[in-house]
Order: C-alpha cells, then sequence, then structure tokens
C-alpha cells in the first residue's frame, strides 16, 4: 500500500437504482421523521457524500435532531457520517459545530451500553484530528478499566491508533498497557495489547514474555500467532536473542490450535537449520495435514514439505519420516494423494523401500473394494506407477509387487491395467530372472481379462516374452480355448441353425472349476463356457448367446478385428522359438499348421458378415503377412520376428530411461546452488551472529507473494515493470484523460486507472462505466466523484476471471460539468484485451494421456504457418515460449536435420482446462531461404480455449519474433 494511499475500514454497497434526494426531503425527514426515517435519510446522505456532494446546511440539524436518538442503528450510522463528513473550514480550522460532536463522543464513551462504547472507541481509530481526541483521553483511559471485555480491547485499539498518531497526547501509553498486560485475562484483550507493545515498544513486549514464556501454552490461540510473529521478528533482526526463545516456539508446536502449529513450524525451520529442529516442524506439518479436514489447506501444507525436501540439507532428515508421510494417503482427496505419493517416491532410500512397498500393496488392496469411481480409478493409476518407479529405483522389490499388480489385469480400470503392462514389459525386459514368474501369473490371469486393450496386450506380452515350450504350450491351449471351436465361421453357422455336437465334440480342454455337490461328489464347469438348458432356447443369434462365447472369439465378433493382428504376431513368434527349441519336426509343422489354422480362421471370419463391423485392410495384410511368414519361413523374416524386434525394444527402453535421467539430472542441477567465482566465502564460526542478515523477511516475502509482486523475471527490465502494463484509454486531446494499469493475479484483475480533468470545469458525478466480454465479470461499479480542476485521481475496479478466455473490457466515462444545461458528456474508451498468456502455464503428460485427451477434446483449431523464419527448431521455440506450452517430444527425436518437424505441446491452465496442440511443419528442400511452412491443429475441450490460443499464435506470428532476425543472420 502506498503511502499516500488511505486505508479503507468500512465499505459500503449502494443499490443501482438508487433515487437521488432533495436536500429539503432530507432535511424534513431528519427533523420530523421517526427513527427508520432518519436512518433511511442518514444512508442516502451517506452515499450522497460519498459521491462528492455536499450539504454543509445539514450539519447542525443532524446535531440538534439527530444526535440525541439512543436508537443503536441510528448511532452507528452516524459514526460513519462523523467520519465523512468535511470537518474544517475553507482555511483549515476545525469547525466550531464539531465541539458539539465532541460532547457527544465524550458521552458515548461513558454509556453503559457496551456496544456503544466500544463501537465510539473503534470509530476514534479512525479521527485524524488531535483537536477532538485531546477532550477525549481521560474517557479513553477510563474505558481500559471496564467491566466489559468488548470495551477494553476496543480501547486498547483506540490508544495504540493515537499514540502512533499523535504520541503527545497519551506520551505513556506503552507504560499503560503495559501494567494492563499484567492484570487483564481475557485472551482478545491481551492479544490486541501486545500486539500494541511489538509496534512501540518492542523492548517491554520482549520482557512481558520473557517473565511469561512458562505459561504461553496455555494462553489462547489469537495470542500465541502475535507470539509467534513477535519472536520471528526479533530473532531475524537480533539472532542473538534465538536461544532466548526457541523453547517457546517448540512448546507452541504442541498448541491445541492448528494455525499456531502451522505457524511455528515455519517460523521454526526459518530460525534453525538443526536436525532436530527440522525433524520436529516436519513431523508437525505431517500431523497437521493428517488431522486437517480442508484439502486446501492439505495442500498448502505438503507444498511446505516439498519446499523443504529441495533443501539438500534437510531431504536426509525428512527421508526418516517417509512413512509417516505415507500417513496422508488416508485423504480421499485425488491431489493430496498425487503430491504425496510423488513426495515419498522423491524420498524413499534402501532401508525404507520395504516398508513403502508395504503400504503401497494394502492400498491397492483396499482399491478392489471401493466403488470404481473417478478418483478411485486415477488412485489405481498413480498406485500402478508410483510401484513402477519404485521397481526400476530398487529392482529387489519386484517380486513382492508384481503379484499384486497382475491382478490388475482383470479390474474393470482400463486405463490402470494398461499401466501394469507397461510396468510389466519393463520389469521382463531388464529383470530377466522375473520373467518365468511374469508369464505364470499372466497365464493365471488370462481368462478373467474383460477388456480387449488388456487382451491384446497381454497376448503380446506372453507371445514376446515366452522361451519354454511348456509356456509356449500353454499359450496355445489358452488361444484355442479363447476362441472356441475352429474354424470360427462354421461353428457360428452351426449355433445358428440350432445344431448340436456330440458331448465328445463339444468337451473343451479349457481349465475347469471343481465345484462340490449336495452329496459330496465332484462337478465340473467350463471356465469359458457354460451351458444349461435355458440357453439352448436361445441360441438363435440372440444377444445373451454372445456372452456365452469364448472370450476371445467375442471381440472378434464384436468386430474388433486388431487383437486378430496382434494375436497373428504372436504367433509367429511362438511358432519362431518353438522351432528353435524343438527337435522333433513333426512337432514342429504340427504347432505351425495350428498356428495357421487359427489366423486363416480369423481372415474367413473377418471376410464373412457375422461380425459387427467388418475387418480393415491393415489388419487383413498384417494377418496375411503373419500366414505366408510361416508358410516360407525364410530366416530373414525369422531374424526379424525373433531378435531384431526384442533389440528394437531394448533400445527404445533404454532410450527412455536415459531420458528421464537427463530430466532428474537437470532438475537436480536446477536445484544445486551455484556459487560464482566472485562470491564471498561464508565460515559458519564467523557469521553465526549474522546468520539472518542475508535472508529476506519471510512476513515481507509472504505479502509479496499474496499480492503477485515476484516471481516475474524477464529479460527486458521494462517488460517487468507496472509501465508495460499500462494501456491508454483515451486520447491526450480528450477533456478527460485515462489510462488504466492491468494487473493479472490468478483468479483477479485489478484495474487502476489514472483520470485527469483537463478542463477548467469542475466535473460532478464522473463514473467509469466498463463492460465485460468474455468469461470476466465486474465485481463492483466504480463510485461517482467529483474532480475540480486541472485535478486527478485514481479509481480501482475488480473484474473476476471464471475460466481461460481472451477478455476484452469496454466502456466509457460519463460526467457533468458545473453549471451546464446540457445532458451528461461521454468519453469513449480504447478496449482493454486480456492475454491468455496470463492464465497459462506449462504442463506435462504421457504420451498414452496425450492420445487419449487428443480423442475426447470436440473442438479443434487449424492454424496455418505463416511466418519469415527460415529454421525449423528456431521456429518451434519461438512457439513454445510465445504460448507458455511444454514439448513432450523428445529432444531426441526433434534432432538432426530433414526438412520436416512434428512435435506434441500440452499446457494447462490455472482453471484446470487442458490444450494440446500437433506442429506439422517443414522446410524446401530446393530453396534454402525458403520459410517455414506447415500447420498448428490445436485441441481444446472448450470452444473458447481452442479459439483463444488459435489467435494467440496467429497474433505472434504477425508480430514476429523479438531478436529472430538477429539470429537468423
Amino acid at each position: 500500500m502506498s503511502a499516500t494511499e488511505q486505508p479503507c475500514y468500512t465499505l459500503i454497497n449502494t443499490s443501482q437504482d438508487l433515487e437521488s434526494t432533495s436536500e429539503v426531503q432530507l432535511r424534513e425527514d431528519l427533523e420530523k421523521g421517526n427513527d427508520k426515517a432518519k436512518a433511511e435519510a442518514l444512508k442516502k446522505l451517506i452515499v450522497m457524500m460519498l459521491n462528492g456532494e455536499k450539504f454543509p446546511s445539514l450539519l447542525m440539524i443532524i446535531i440538534r435532531y439527530v444526535m440525541p436518538s439512543q436508537n443503536h442503528a441510528i448511532k452507528k450510522l452516524l459514526l460513519i457520517f462523523w467520519e465523512i463528513v468535511p470537518k474544517h473550514t475553507a482555511d483549515g480550522k476545525l469547525l466550531h459545530e464539531m465541539i458539539l460532536v465532541c460532547d457527544a463522543y465524550r458521552k458515548d464513551l461513558q454509556h453503559p451500553n457496551e456496544f456503544i462504547r466500544g463501537s465510539t472507541l473503534r470509530f476514534l481509530c479512525k479521527l485524524k484530528e488531535p483537536e477532538l481526541l485531546e477532550p477525549l483521553m481521560p474517557s479513553i483511559r477510563a474505558c481500559i478499566e471496564y467491566r466489559h471485555a468488548y470495551v477494553r480491547r476496543n480501547a486498547v485499539l483506540a490508544i495504540f491508533t493515537i499514540y502512533k498518531n499523535f504520541d503527545f497526547l497519551i506520551p505513556d501509553a506503552p507504560e499503560l498497557i503495559g501494567k494492563f498486560l499484567d492484570v487483564e485475562q481475557d485472551m482478545a484483550c491481551r492479544r490486541n495489547a501486545f500486539m500494541m507493545l511489538i509496534h512501540v515498544d518492542q523492548e517491554r513486549a520482549l520482557n512481558y514474555l520473557s517473565n511469561v514464556i512458562d505459561q504461553v501454552n496455555s494462553f489462547g490461540d489469537i495470542l500465541q500467532l502475535v507470539i509467534v510473529e513477535l519472536i520471528y521478528k526479533v530473532c531475524h533482526s537480533n539472532p542473538s536473542e534465538r536461544a532466548r526463545f526457541i523453547r517457546c516456539i517448540y512448546n507452541l508446536l504442541n498448541s491445541s490450535s492448528q494455525a499456531v502449529r502451522y505457524e511455528a513450524a515455519g517460523t521454526l525451520i526459518t530460525l534453525s537449520s538443526a536436525p532436530t529442529a527440522v525433524r520436529a516442524a516436519s513431523s508437525c506439518y505431517i500431523d497437521l495435514i493428517i488431522k486437517e479436514s480442508d484439502n486446501n489447506v492439505k495442500l498448502i501444507v505438503l507444498d511446505r514439505l516439498i519446499a523443504l525436501k529441495d533443501i539438500a540439507a534437510h531431504e536426509r532428515i525428512l527421508q526418516e519420516l517417509v512413512m509417516d508421510i505415507l500417513r496422508v494417503l488416508a485423504s480421499p482427496d485425488i491431489e493430496v494423494r498425487k503430491k504425496t505419493l510423488q513426495l515419498s517416491y522423491d524420498l524413499v532410500t534402501s532401508k525404507t523401500i520395504n516398508e513403502m512397498v508395504l503400504v503401497l500393496k494394502k492400498e491397492v488392496s483396499k482399491t478392489h473394494n471401493e466403488q470404481d469411481t473417478e478418483d478411485v480409478e486415477k488412485y489405481k493409476q498413480l498406485l500402478v506407477r508410483t510401484l513402477h518407479q519404485c521397481t526400476m529405483k530398487f529392482p529387489d522389490v519386484a517380486n513382492t509387487i508384481i503379484p499384486v499388480l497382475i491382478e490388475f489385469l482383470a479390474d474393470k480400470n482400463e486405463l490402470a491395467a494398461l499401466d501394469v503392462l507397461v510396468f510389466i514389459r519393463d520389469v521382463m525386459q531388464k529383470l530377466s530372472n522375473l520373467k518365468d514368474l511374469i508369464v505364470q501369473r499372466l497365464l493365471d490371469i488370462c481368462g478373467q481379462i474383460k477388456s480387449v486393450k488388456v487382451l491384446r496386450a497381454t497376448l503380446w506380452l506372453l507371445g514376446e516374452y515366452c522361451s519354454s515350450i511348456e509356456d509356449i504350450q500353454n499359450v496355445m491351449t489358452f488361444i484355442r480355448q479363447s476362441l472356441g471351436d475352429l474354424p470360427i465361421v462354421d461353428d457360428e453357422i452351426r449355433r445358428s441353425t440350432g445344431e448340436t455336437r456330440d458331448e465328445q465334440d463339444t468337451a473343451m480342454t479349457a481349465p475347469v472349476q471343481r465345484l462340490v455337490t449336495a452329496d459330496g461328489t465332484y462337478a465340473t464347469q467350463s471356465a469359458f463356457i457354460t451351458t444349461n438348458p435355458t440357453d439352448k432356447k436361445n441360441f438363435n443369434g440372440l444377444p445373451n448367446d454372445r456372452n456365452r462365447q469364448p472370450s476371445l472369439r467375442t471381440f472378434l465378433l464384436d468386430g474388433d478385428f486388431f487383437i486378430g493382428a496382434a494375436l497373428a504376431t504372436s504367433l509367429c513368434k511362438l511358432v519362431i522359438r518353438h522351432i528353435n527349441l524343438e527337435i522333433d519336426t513333426t512337432k514342429q509343422n504340427r504347432f505351425c499348421a495350428e498356428a495357421m489354422f487359427i489366423i486363416a480362421s480369423i481372415l474367413h471370419l473377418g471376410r464373412t458378415s457375422l461380425p459387427s463391423k467388418p475387418m480393415n485392410e491393415d489388419d487383413f495384410d498384417r494377418m496375411l503377412m503373419c500366414i505366408r511368414l510361416l508358410n516360407e519361413r525364410l530366416p530373414i523374416t525369422f531374424q526379424i520376428f525373433g531378435q531384431d524386434c526384442r533389440t528394437s525394444l531394448a533400445d527404445m527402453l533404454t532410450i527412455k530411461a536415459q531420458e528421464q535421467k537427463d530430466i532428474e539430472k537437470k532438475l537436480s542441477k536446477e536445484k544445486a546452488a551455484t556459487i560464482e567465482p566472485d562470491d564471498p566465502i561464508r565460515f559458519t564460526q564467523l557469521l553465526a551472529a549474522n546468520e539472518f542478515d542475508e535472508k529476506e523477511d519471510i512476513l515481507d516475502f509472504t505479502l509479496k507473494q499474496a499480492i503477485g509482486t515476484i516471481g516475474k523475471k524477464d529479460d527486458n527490465i521494462f517488460s517487468s515493470s507496472k509501465l508495460s502494463k499500462v494501456t491508454q484509454l483515451t486520447g491526450f486531446s480528450d477533456p478527460v484523460y485515462a489510462e488504466a494499469y492491468v494487473n493479472v493475479n490468478q483468479y483477479d484483475i485489478v484495474l487502476d486507472v489514472l483520470i485527469v480533468n483537463q478542463t477548467s470545469d469542475t466535473l460532478q458525478n464522473l463514473t467509469v462505466e466498463l463492460a465485460t466480454l468474455g468469461d470476466l465479470k465486474l465485481v463492483e461499479k466504480p463510485q461517482s466523484i467529483t474532480m475540480a480542476p486541472h485535478d486527478f485521481t485514481n479509481i480501482k475496479a475488480n473484474i473476476k476471471v471464471t475460466s481461460t478466455e481472451n477478455g476484452i473490457i469496454f466502456g466509457n466515462i460519463v460526467y457533468d460539468i458545473t453549471g451546464s444545461q446540457s445532458d451528461r458528456n461521454c468519453v469513449v474508451l480504447n478496449d482493454i484485451h486480456i492475454d491468455i498468456m496470463d492464465y497459462i502455464v506449462p504442463s506435462s503428460c504421457t504420451d498414452n494421456e496425450f492420445r487419449q485427451m487428443w480423442i475426447e477434446f470436440e473442438w479443434e483449431n487449424k492454424i496455418v504457418v505463416n511466418t519469415t523464419i527460415r529454421d525449423l527448431h528456431l521456429y518451434l521455440s519461438y512457439l513454445l515460449k510465445s504460448t507458455n506450452m511444454r514439448c513432450l517430444t523428445p529432444e531426441k527425436a526433434l534432432s538432426g536435420d530433414c526438412g520436416f518437424m512434428a512435435a506434441n505441446l500440452y499446457a494447462k491452465s490455472i482453471f484446470g482446462e487442458d490444450v494440446l496442440a500437433n506442429v506439422s511443419i517443414e522446410k524446401s528442400a530446393i530453396h534454402a531461404d525458403a520459410p517455414v511452412t506447415g500447420h498448428i491443429r490445436i485441441r481444446a475441450k472448450s470452444q473458447g480455449m481452442a479459439l483463444s490460443m488459435g489467435d494467440k499464435i496467429n497474433m505472434t506470428q504477425k508480430t514476429g519474433f523479438k531478436g529472430v532476425s538477429l539470429v537468423q543472420k
């Protein structure tokens, strides 16, 4: 807050349709009306005076007819009236009428009703006239000893403000309040008194705190918060006092108030970096997260723990508390769980990994019993990914994690199951000793898989990693059971005509479930097909017949032949491996013929009308190629399918792992403190007394964070100043000049409008009328003002933002000229365009999530690249900088110079909206100086987001690059 800006104590809401009342009517209501009429007249008078009108003749009317009233509502309104009414004559002398008002104040300070006394004392805090305050000082002093705490509390505040502004009126205020503090019992009164001493006599406050330091735990939370603030300020300015008060901060960590514990923990960490202090503060934070019900509080405290983790000296201490941090997973909020799992993974060590895995396995078991909601499904994904990361970091725990995660394959949550399969693929590739165990588990769970995507990926894994004849035979048995009787077309036609086969032919070789009957004998039931008499009546193509069929056949009849293509590839790999392992040529040929028969049966089915959807050409060609491969048995094709595919997979996984390591290395470098060659060396032993001299005051720091004035770095020094955000609203030749400073702070936009009266006339009822376009909402209408000739003033307007769209603020300034009989004058304002980039932040997601969102988002905006840039990489880097998006395509995929580039970009708004972009650009191979061409496709969930991002890209392409021409030269 600037030094010239007066603080606002009261906000008065005025109705938009408030009718103006004449002075005569106000006079009559104030003289002759009842209490209700007088109160209404006072309200109208206050609003009109706030709008700049003057009523000097009504001053005595109010003193004579309104002030004697004992109505509490009227007395409250009178206090507001006396706050805004002019109290001085034109030459600066105090009005004589104010002597009568002063006498009324004195009577109210001696009133038997505590509300009137207290509200009058609060009003006196706002008075800036020492002439009015001086006669009231004895009454104010007397209120310090009044029986009611409400009066004493406000009396302390009144003495505080009077002493701060006019200390000659009550020079012994610190001593008076010090004695009052010694005997006072009410916590609110003690808090106000202690707060005053902190600001006016800190030494007296410290002496009081030293005397009662053993009783601090029994104080109320409002007093404890002030004590924490005092201790921080004292220790920050004078570190030698730290040993005197740090024990008090330790004690406040056990306060009954959560707010006090939070502040005490933050203060303790800033005052001491000792391991015991960090451990105590961290334990306090964790306890707060667990006990606090508000998710916003949980997230804030979690952020404090994450900030602690980023400090190398504190990370080791937090590693010991990782099991306590995992207790936060009991919270149902998905964001809290996400941050907790990431923090726990960052802190886990070889000592705690086994305990952490046990906890996560219990969480996995809990999710099986919970109802499947969106948050539960996301939580399952988070658990799978965290366990995956733990396994890659500590391979020894893989054998305990895999059996638990494989159960997810039979789950309805497809996303979690696919993440499990990615995890299994990485483990089988890197930990070959677990391959047999995983294959066996996959064979056991295959029959329970309900998702076609999961089954397709499982078949690929089995085809890729089965390495023994027994496993290969088991996979082939499962495939035959899943497909049912072959050929599929003949079997389906037979079913549709109602024909039945002999019991011997219909007996399946599927695994059977053994059931015990009532007489103790065993009965058998197929795991894939169950028949009963009622089902036979529904054989004629009815829907429930589909539910009786084997799972793989069901997917094929539904028209999903992509699983057929994956199955054909897996069969080829199984045949190649079987030929390498089996010596008997007859068995080799039999196994190969069975695989070809299965593929041919699926091909035949795809060319009939039995499936819901026909087979596409890609799947048909793939399966036909597999049959040809098995028929010709060329060594080169066997080499490609048997070895080269595995080598390519290993290379891909190695590159991905290296990219992840590079990212982590980059982050660790960013966290590491860089020391320049000319930086002074600090010796702890020599500088212990001045430890905090170079540290910023955390109270000032958090205030700057709240108002959004830190963390804005820019290469151009002027772009981070206010001047870069000033928009001219009117011309220099207009009678009223206006310009606005636009301050965007997350969900709020504050317009600070400077208005200059460039005429020699007094402008009355000058109003800035604003309107918005887009998802912007004007919170309150700016009040009307009166401006003297060549005067200037500032008007602020608050605007709420509800979504990420390009918003426009427009309007005009209307005013009246004193003595003019014409209509109101109007000056039209220039439009203010709100930049979408203030709400967009770079973010990241996996390739699968990107593809899923790309399919789901229905709004697309295609932008044609129109630029003078001749370098593909330069264009991409500029695009990332101007749109605040992050490139998801790895750097290695973008490296090289092939004349073409494709990249995926992703960003998120502060409102949680996602925006995706696909960049496809190329450069002419013939003309070296030709600019980059191509297009950018933007997709978003909302139309406004897609259009706004497209407009931003088009606008930046027109304005050109900053410094690009220099780089190109």
